[in-house]
């Protein structure tokens, strides 16, 4: 297993969630990715969406606070973009290059994960089984991210690394994380 620890960083963060932290880990095992996301600090000023009745595939998640990343195969230009909403809605695309042949994952039927909020922290755990798309020998390149939604409104980005002079979460040169 080769689990490695994380810390985001956010995009040109000016406004009052400049004390939110976000920290988390990652491991891949064989076939299993599992990722677990703490965000921490002062959460009344975090727009967190509602835990959902029926979690389903849906669209648009980073419109809202949303735990991200993103999934390459090392020297091929296909990935796959994962999206999970506290609220418990989730999705799964695949792209074949740069922001390109956006289609959603249809391998992935359902993505299970669990949320807890705290006073002071919202942590996200998954587990996903990355067989019906990636061979276990192929060698993975990975970008970690998460929007939140402020109170008042504003969307931060949060990642590894931010390699242009906007927020792109897609620039394969972020995937940093080797796995």
């Amino acid at each position: 297993m080769n689990e490695q620890n994380f810390s985001l960083q956010p995009f040109n963060l000016t406004s009052s969630l400049s004390d939110l932290k976000i920290t988390g880990s990652i491991a891949r095992n064989g076939k299993k990715l599992t990722i677990s996301y703490a965000l921490l600090g002062d959460l009344t000023k975090v727009e967190i969406p509602t835990p959902a009745d029926l979690l389903k595939r849906k669209y648009d998640l980073w419109e809202e606070t949303c735990f991200e990343f993103f999934v390459g195969i090392k020297n091929s230009p296909d990935y796959w973009e994962f999206n999970l909403s506290p609220a418990g809605h989730w999705n799964v695309f695949h792209l074949d290059n740069y922001r390109q042949g956006l289609q959603e994952e249809m391998a992935v039927t359902s993505l299970p994960f669990s949320v807890q909020q705290k006073s002071d922290a919202l942590l996200v755990d998954l587990e996903v089984d990355l067989n019906k798309f990636i061979l276990a020998e192929q060698s993975l390149e990975v970008g970690i991210t998460t929007v939140i939604k402020s109170k008042d409104g504003n969307l931060s980005y949060w990642a590894l690394t931010h390699c242009g002079e906007e927020a792109d979460f897609h620039r394969r040169e972020s995937f940093v994380v080797e796995l």
